[in-house]
Formats: structure tokens, sequence, C-alpha cells
């Protein structure tokens, strides 16, 4: 499932997320209405390095594994809303306007 269109898809969603929001995995496969967070994830583990990787978390705020303390190092920058070292999701999710 991870094909070039779809990678780029997932990319160019992830670059709009504003500062100090996220969208977790299975938001972004919903939102381009196919695949799903495993699918999301295997795309963002390849190819995410360029994009901002860590605006993109688990459903419950969980931080990208393996990455967790540079995460939490650029959500705090960023503002991020946060509960521990958790993304707060009622307060940070953000969800595209339709343009």
């Amino acid at each position: 499932m991870a094909d070039e269109e779809y990678t780029e898809q997932v990319l160019s969603l992830v670059e709009r997320i504003p500062p100090g929001r996220v969208m977790s995995y299975g938001a972004i496969a919903e939102y381009l209405g196919r695949g799903g967070p495993r699918q999301v994830g295997a795309a963002m583990s390849h190819y995410g390095g360029p994009v901002p990787w860590h605006r993109v978390v688990a459903a419950n705020g969980r931080l990208v594994p393996g990455h967790e303390q540079e995460a939490l190092r650029r959500h705090r920058r960023e503002g991020t809303p946060l509960r521990g070292e958790k993304v707060d999701m009622r307060h940070a999710a953000w969800w595209p306007e339709e343009s």
C-alpha cells in the first residue's frame, strides 16, 4: 500500500500540520480516504524525515516510537499541548479545513 502516490499524499498532508498541532496516523488515513494507521506509519518511517514527522502521533497521543525525546523537545519548542510525555489530543488534534 505504501506506493509512491500514497506516500506523496501522506507527506503533503503532514507538511500542512501547523506548529503546535498534531494528527494521528489513523486521522491521516481517514482524511486521505485510503490505507490505515499502519500504512501511514510505514510511509512516515521510510520517507518522513524531511517533513515535521513529530506532528504525527498515535491516537492516544503517544509520540513516535524510538524518537520520543526528540519529538518531545520539538513539541515543547512549538508549544504543543502536552499531558506528561504525551500529546493532549483533545487540545492539539488538527484537521485540515476543506478548501
